[in-house]
């Protein structure tokens, strides 16, 4: 009787293809196969087998292809991803089916050269002194030698071309060396003694105990420097004693050279570190590493999440408030959400730190949900910073500029002192509008509904949308008038060039993530921060991620209102998390910190409870509100992106959604109305947003609306995104 496998394919299909094994393939579940698909072959996966009478009529399958299989775990969760995001299922395979192209397949041995017996033709004070480096006989990379020797790359090129130096292939570095969870590590405090002991206890590792182990997520709460990481740590050197795998998530992995070190502090090597800055042929043995069990810790980014772990054991989601975990392209999903969701799938712990946790994850500890773990103080018995607020309705700054007398004379005395300031503005550029005063014309994006924001570095007008930029003109291309441009409001770059004229005698550093040299710039400038090689630091939400500046001991906040004026939902909580978060970095090493608020709102209680330091207070005041107003995590949304070529077909069909809702009792439908940034990419934006009480199956009652709602006809396309981070 032939044997019939239902094949999964990574396309946007949402049911697996059936396909006949030819006499002689044993197909199990999870396989990797290669399948036809029209005129052409693809790749899938085996996501059932089923011995049927029929089958005549079905194309076989042309072969099993040599990779690993997909765990059972690891297809489940792509079930629950696709049921849950309501996205089709082969899209949630595409994330987790990542097969090696040919040029990533064979990885190219790397090169070293090594002194050999012959002499140099033509002895020179510079091979000489290259020869004498080499004679300890080690190998050495060419660049590494003419380094150490001080000489041009051409100097070694010609000894190798004399036969005096011969070149070796050499094996390529191991992308994934064995951590080593005894290396000598600093003592734990004994709160963070304390802490490990209760998050580490439960876990199910050591045989006999499992019947016992509590499987609860974990929520690791602790103000800003009292030593999380080394905490986590501990129960990542207790998963690799028990020879299983340990996955570390991050929101921005490229952006963690910091974290990276201080992993190889307490482990001895630095972890696998997955992001999309590795490349391919790198990437591919990293994944193959992950797959044999070989990998005993990766560090990544959300996309980690879908690495084909052997033994996995203990997943981290390090500050899980972040809002880059959720995706926002393709499939909608938060990779903190999905994490508890393999964490249960795979029967390991998952352990979410955060300093200021998400309400959700907040509610979840409260109701038992979770287990929660808490550190209150510093390390070392620090004192968390002093945070005053400057009120800029009494305190207004020079005409045209905008640091504050008080802020001005805080950043002076400290540098006076020796110490670091820095200086936070949640603003990348120059200046987030550019107009003529001539005529008022106001630069816009082309392809978006936003403004042009001015980046004088790059000398540029550009748009943080969809990345389109043009140079600034020296006329207004409205007009025609020349010198009348104005940049209006400040980004990090007008306050670097005010800071540079108050300052000139100081080392001033910015950082934001779209400066020149990408992330390896960043890690050299986080590095010389760290050291104390400058002395203002000026920078955008990248510098409150977890970053340890030992010398910084003031911090001050611009604009610290931004992300109060918006309809989010979430606003609120955004903006506490964000001012706690860059407040904490002053005052982690030894002397004092505090930090001055620039606000015109100083009575809102988001900015009082962080003058007060109360952020239980705050934590209670807006649980209530969330749940008075049946918001998540009391209630639940979704958002209907639709989106199309011309306004009025995306408008059309919004209206045509809107007539199909029929919403049943405990659901709403608002909209559809035109979203706030309603030209995105050339493509205008209508929003339609679901809210129901929480018993209300969600995914249900949206398949049945989008099932008898209008066919997606054209170029219209139609977004689902359950549980929205955004609302833009």
């Amino acid at each position: 009787m032939p044997v019939v496998a239902e094949i999964l394919i990574p396309l946007a299909l949402d049911a697996p293809y059936s396909y006949v094994a030819p006499v002689g393939l044993d197909l199990a579940a999870g396989d990797v196969v290669q399948v036809p698909l029209g005129p052409r072959e693809i790749v899938g996966v085996v996501w059932g087998v089923a011995e049927t009478a029929g089958g005549s009529n079905l194309r076989p399958v042309t072969g099993r292809l040599p990779y690993p299989p997909l765990s059972e775990p690891l297809r489940s969760l792509v079930d629950w991803i696709a049921r849950y995001t309501l996205a089709p299922k082969g899209s949630a395979l595409a994330m987790v089916l990542r097969l090696p192209d040919e040029a990533a397949a064979g990885e190219t041995a790397r090169v070293a050269v090594r002194v050999t017996d012959k002499p140099p033709a033509r002895p020179t004070p510079a091979r000489t002194k290259v020869l004498a480096v080499a004679a300890d006989g080690a190998l050495r990379g060419k660049s590494a030698l003419a380094k150490e020797a001080g000489v041009s790359l051409s100097v070694v090129d010609g000894l190798i071309d004399d036969g005096a130096l011969e070149t070796v292939a050499v094996a390529p570095e191991p992308v994934a060396p064995r951590p080593d969870p005894d290396f000598p590590r600093a003592p734990l405090s004994p709160a963070q003694a304390e802490a490990v002991a209760a998050l580490v206890a439960p876990f199910p590792w050591d045989g006999p105990q499992e019947q016992e182990a509590d499987l609860r997520p974990v929520l690791l709460e602790g103000v800003t420097g009292s030593g999380k990481t080394e905490v986590y740590f501990e129960a990542v050197a207790a998963c690799i004693r028990a020879e299983r795998q340990a996955l570390i998530l991050m929101p921005e992995i490229a952006l963690t050279a910091q974290f990276l070190d201080r992993f190889a502090a307490r482990f001895g090597v630095r972890p696998a570190a997955w992001h999309s800055g590795i490349g391919g042929k790198r990437r591919e043995r990293l994944r193959a590493a992950v797959a044999e069990g070989e990998a005993l810790v990766v560090v990544g980014a959300r996309s980690a999440l879908f690495l084909p772990f052997a033994r996995l054991g203990l997943i981290v989601v390090d500050e899980e408030h972040e809002t880059a975990y959720k995706q926002e392209d393709g499939v909608h999903y938060h990779a903190r959400d999905m994490a508890v969701v393999r964490g249960r799938l795979e029967a390991c712990p998952v352990v979410l730190t955060s300093a200021t946790p998400a309400i959700e994850t907040r509610v979840n500890a409260a109701r038992g949900r979770y287990r929660h773990v808490l550190l209150p103080e510093r390390f070392g018995g620090r004192r968390l910073p002093d945070i005053a607020a400057i009120d800029m309705r009494l305190d207004q700054p020079e005409r045209g500029r905008f640091l504050s007398p008080p802020l001005v004379n805080a950043v002076k005395s400290t540098l006076e002192r020796g110490e670091q300031a820095l200086l936070f503005l949640n603003r990348r550029g120059y200046a987030p509008l550019t107009l003529c005063r001539a005529c008022g014309h106001r630069y816009q994006c082309k392809n978006c509904s936003t403004w042009l924001v001015e980046h004088r570095f790059r000398r540029a007008l550009v748009c943080h949308q969809c990345g389109y930029a043009e140079r600034r003109p020296e006329a207004c291309t409205e007009c025609g008038t020349f010198d009348n441009l104005t940049a209006c409001g400040p980004g990090v770059e007008r306050i670097a060039e005010e800071a540079a004229e108050m300052f000139p005698d100081r080392r001033i550093v910015v950082l934001s993530s779209d400066f020149p040299g990408g992330a390896e710039r960043l890690r050299q400038e986080l590095e010389a921060v760290a050291a104390g090689a400058c002395d203002v630091v000026i920078g955008t939400q990248l510098v409150a991620k977890g970053h340890n500046f030992p010398f910084l001991t003031l911090v001050g906040v611009l604009d610290a209102d931004i992300g109060l004026t918006s309809g989010d939902p979430r606003a609120a909580e955004r903006t506490f998390q964000l001012l706690q978060q860059v407040t904490g970095r002053a005052g982690r090493g030894e002397k004092p910190g505090r930090a001055l608020v620039q606000t015109y709102q100083p009575d809102h209680p988001v900015i009082a409870a962080l003058l007060s330091g109360d952020a239980e207070r705050f934590y209670a005041e807006e649980i209530q509100a969330r749940e008075a107003a049946g918001l998540p995590p009391f209630g639940r949304l979704a958002a209907l992106i639709v989106s199309a070529s011309e306004r009025e077909v995306a408008e059309a069909h919004g209206q045509a959604l809107a007539r199909a809702a029929e919403p049943p009792e405990g659901v709403m439908v608002l909209g559809p109305a035109e979203a706030p940034l309603a030209l995105v990419r050339g493509r205008y934006r209508f929003r339609l947003l679901v809210k129901t009480e929480r018993n209300v199956d969600l995914q249900a009652y949206l398949r049945a609306w989008i099932a008898r709602g209008p066919k997606v006809r054209g170029n219209v396309r139609v977004a689902i995104d359950v549980d929205p981070q955004s609302f833009l």
